[in-house]
């Protein structure tokens, strides 16, 4: 661009404006009325939106969290050990598994799970662990490592 006077530089913003502002309309694109036509009331309320948007993906995360806790916890009572408990002995029997994979086991192949509360509770036997941070047992079905995972499978093959 050339300007003939330095007053025209200065009142000219140039093609940063345009797409600064392109930028905050497309964003507002779905908005009613004055949010989506005019730049001042559509750029507070976008970044209102955004502010937003970055809260929700953190308690989104939160949100999952409990819900794994919630079912790993639920399927450790009705298996007679504490969640503490279970993963003190998968930790020992080196099964590796997190609170995602637990969740998704507990919820959807509860014999998959309650293999894996009877192996965490056999190595926690096996190794004389005592556990003091839970001083309440939930009440549930007393699990042996042999009858869960040898007999049902012997069954389920023939």
């Amino acid at each position: 661009m050339v300007f003939l006077t330095v007053t025209n530089l200065i009142r000219v913003r140039g093609p940063d404006e345009f797409w600064r502002k392109r930028r905050i309309f497309r964003l507002a694109a779905h908005y009613i009325g004055r949010r989506r036509n005019c730049y001042s009331v559509a750029v507070r309320n976008v970044h209102r939106a955004l502010a937003y948007a970055t809260k929700a993906r953190e308690l989104k995360k939160q949100d999952m969290k409990d819900l794994w806790h919630t079912r790993i916890t639920a399927a450790c009572e009705q298996h007679n050990i504490t969640q503490f408990q279970l993963k003190e002995g998968l930790d020992r029997a080196n099964i590796m598994l997190d609170r995602k994979s637990l969740s998704n086991l507990a919820s959807w192949e509860p014999r998959t799970f309650e293999s894996l509360a009877a192996v965490a509770k056999e190595k926690l036997r096996l190794d004389g662990f005592v556990d003091t941070v839970d001083k309440e047992y939930p009440t549930g079905i007393n699990l042996n490592l042999k009858d869960v995972m040898l007999e049902q499978w012997l069954k389920e093959k023939k």
